[in-house]
């Protein structure tokens, strides 16, 4: 990876630390919510609204099961965009990051779901996400069997429960202005790895 690269890939990350620190100071509702779009193997997309839990120049990791519609979907394509919208930043900042996707590594996930409220790896235990479901009581009934089942206990991560990071080869920032005269920019990679910026119409 040449110098310009790298320095162009810095340029990028260190531009959303800055629209991200000034997301929490605007006092966005949740600066971490981004919506995230995947497609099937026979192009027909989907999009969600995530959190984001990790970020460096690795890329930007959520968390999700594995045998999710997202979870199937990024494993069968591995290919994701992703978009924040800071309403409240500036005069309306989004932020739109393409690329390929991988999933953590085992120890990574680990120390994630163990930061996690013991509610919520319960519930990572309980859903079968995205599966039907023929009533609210069969779930609350799964989760007060597995408070008894792990009661003094840590929880463990379910096996089928990850991390997916996406590894940006395309960072867009969007700059709102009136009469809609906005600013963009892209930062862009190429399979070689080679990176150029580019200012782009509104």
């Amino acid at each position: 990876m040449s110098t310009a690269t790298t320095t162009l890939l810095s340029e990028a990350l260190e531009t959303f630390a800055t629209l991200f620190d000034e997301a929490l100071a605007a006092g966005e509702p949740d600066r971490t919510a981004m919506t995230v779009a995947t497609a099937a193997l026979d192009g027909r997309p989907s999009a969600r609204t995530v959190l984001l839990k990790a970020w460096d120049e690795r890329g930007f990791v959520f968390y999700t099961h594995l045998d999710g519609r997202k979870g199937r979907e990024l494993q069968e394509n591995p290919h994701a965009a992703m978009l924040f919208h800071w309403p409240r930043v500036r005069n309306g900042v989004q932020v739109r990051i393409e690329g390929p996707v991988v999933i953590v590594s085992d120890d990574e996930a680990d120390a994630y779901f163990a930061s996690r409220p013991r509610g919520s790896q319960l519930g990572a235990w309980a859903s079968k996400q995205s599966e039907e479901l023929d009533g609210r009581g069969t779930f609350e009934q799964k989760l007060a069997d597995l408070e008894r089942e792990f009661e003094g206990r840590d929880v463990p991560r379910p096996p089928r429960w990850s991390g997916l990071r996406v590894r940006p080869d395309r960072i867009e920032f969007w700059y709102g202005a009136e009469y809609r005269l906005h600013e963009r920019w892209l930062y862009e990679c190429d399979c070689a790895g080679d990176c150029r910026k580019r200012m782009l119409y509104p």
